[in-house]
């Protein structure tokens, strides 16, 4: 490059590793060391961590003479550009023009989240004003309300864009019903508790009667309101297996096909929430970081490749993390994401939360933020 660089601009990148997985769930997160860090002495290591923990701060290069004063060993600016080369040599670090300063590349800011950056706790204050927003969303709205509410704490806590993907559920059964179309054919209907309605059509086995369609419709409604499209399935097993039901084989299969079909639908189904882009305008300086705001706009419109990238990160059991060029979605506009899986009652993923911002994030202070989180709405919605 040969001009300056200006803050939040996309790091230039070098070979990358994966996002990075970490430890989450209960208890504090734990950053397994990087084998890379094992080839830097400690005054290497020292003066790397004091770049990036720079670039992070301020945004801008840090020359060899400032370095040098901030250091706890005693080194003139002369052994420190010479240390400072050989992690440009390692691809670690760059200088944005010949007489500047050094900023982290997208490798070495991977070296730093890896294994060196401390992450902490979530202090007992912040969990409480958390807890008491997220239950408040809880009591006045519905599963939807929660996430939403989500979305907007952490984008406001992280001055970034927040961002969920769930999968798409109706909320507990008030109704079903069955109704004959034509031959072969039957629409069910489907009402949640909070009233929002799904149809789908199922094919129903020949020679069933129209008296079971009616049948079907009042079992499920008998036995199963209040219950989740899972529990109400598991029961309608159970049901069958223990011969508690006085339903014929043909009622049985309509009953197990009205079911399936939202199942299989809605499992397939992403819900995606993205709050708070004004917030990454906020520090915007320069005409360049206004590009980049702009490409980062243009990679959130893009909610097919958004969904597959936050569905890749519902794998992990904990915090992940994707820096700039990692992912083709940001390879533009040089942005991260943090995002942390939660869980429903059956300790299954059903969905993602997170931040986006740019690489220059408070990732000490955000991770835990996600972290705590996603743990909070995993045992609301449960």
């Amino acid at each position: 490059m040969t001009r300056d660089r200006p803050a939040g601009a996309p790091i230039p990148s070098a070979p990358l590793t994966s996002a990075s997985p970490l430890a989450g769930a209960q208890g504090p997160l734990i950053i397994a060391k990087s084998q890379s860090l094992e080839t830097l002495d400690d005054r290497t290591r020292t003066i790397f961590k004091l770049i990036v923990e720079s670039y992070l701060s301020t945004g801008e290069p840090v020359g060899s003479r400032n370095l040098a004063r901030g250091l706890p060993m005693a080194l003139s600016p002369a052994s420190v550009r010479n240390v400072m080369s050989d992690l440009e040599h390692l691809g670690l670090i760059y200088a944005p023009h010949t007489s500047a300063g050094r900023l982290p590349t997208e490798t070495g800011l991977r070296l730093f989240v890896d294994g060196i950056l401390e992450v902490g706790k979530l202090a007992e204050t912040e969990r409480r004003v958390l807890d008491t927003q997220l239950r408040g969303a809880k009591t006045d709205s519905s599963a939807d309300g929660v996430l939403a509410e989500a979305t907007e704490m952490i984008s406001g806590l992280s001055r970034c864009a927040g961002v969920v993907l769930t999968d798409t559920q109706v909320a507990r059964l008030k109704h079903i019903e069955f109704v004959a179309l034509e031959p072969g054919k039957a629409l069910v209907v489907l009402v949640g508790e909070d009233n929002r309605v799904e149809n789908r059509i199922i094919t129903t086995p020949p020679g069933l009667p129209p008296s079971a369609l009616v049948e079907a419709s009042n079992y499920l409604n008998a036995q199963l309101r209040g219950m989740t499209l899972t529990e109400a399935k598991a029961r309608v097993e159970q049901d069958v297996a223990h011969a508690r039901t006085e339903l014929d084989q043909l009622t049985q299969k309509v009953v197990h096909a009205g079911l399936a079909i939202w199942s299989g639908a809605l499992d397939g189904r992403k819900s995606l929430i993205v709050r708070g882009q004004s917030n990454l305008l906020q520090d915007v300086g320069a005409l360049a970081d206004l590009d980049r705001i702009r490409s980062l706009f243009d990679d959130l419109e893009t909610k097919n490749e958004l969904i597959r990238l936050l569905g890749s990160a519902e794998k992990g059991n904990g915090v992940s993390i994707f820096i700039g060029s990692e992912t083709k979605l940001f390879s533009l506009s040089g942005s991260s994401l943090i995002v942390a899986p939660f869980k429903d009652a059956e300790h299954k993923i059903v969905g993602v939360l997170g931040v986006i911002g740019p690489t220059r994030l408070n990732y000490a202070r955000i991770i835990p933020v996600v972290d705590y989180t996603a743990q909070l709405v995993g045992r609301l919605l449960t």
